[in-house]
């Protein structure tokens, strides 16, 4: 069987940026998981730990501003759909072996395209949220590794990163 060959489908014919129509694709239910990190001074951790940075609850405003942006996506990415979303779960693990905080989102739709941008987003406004957050303490934090590490439904079937 030939392998189908790969090609940009946010771009027409002549090049320009156009959004993807999606109507006869079927309804599937599909899932997108997304990770990042922030990593910072023990110190700052340890800080974002005991829930008394200046500005409040560090942990419990990134997983709140990671839901509000995963639900916001498409009003960030210029070519993604708006999608009604069932379900977005967004995961704050404090690490000290970084030392610094693992972020992991799961998003959930049925619908006709995937979640992929909305649950890097999520990963990617959670780890912001983080930074902003404590940056009066430490401003050299770091965030890293901002990566999609599954996908299940659609026509391209599931994807799972390779460790």
């Amino acid at each position: 069987m030939a392998q189908r060959a790969k090609k940009l489908t946010h771009l027409g014919g002549r090049g320009e940026a156009r959004m993807v129509d999606v109507a006869k694709k079927p309804t599937t239910e599909r899932v997108a998981v997304a990770e990042g990190r922030v990593v910072m001074q023990a110190k700052t951790l340890d800080i974002v730990r005991k829930g008394n940075a200046k500005k409040g609850d560090v942990l419990g405003t990134a997983r709140i501003a990671g839901i509000q942006a995963a639900k916001r996506t498409h009003e960030l990415i210029p070519l993604c759909h708006p999608l009604l979303i069932s379900r977005i779960e967004v995961d704050l693990a404090p690490d000290a072996k970084l030392p610094g905080v693992v972020v992991t989102a799961r998003v959930k739709v049925a619908g006709k395209t995937g979640v992929e941008m909305e649950a890097l987003t999520a990963v990617a406004v959670a780890c912001l949220t983080i930074y902003d957050m404590v940056k009066a303490v430490e401003r050299g934090m770091r965030i890293e590794g901002i990566r999609l590490i599954e996908k299940r439904g659609g026509r391209s079937g599931r994807y799972r990163v390779r460790e």
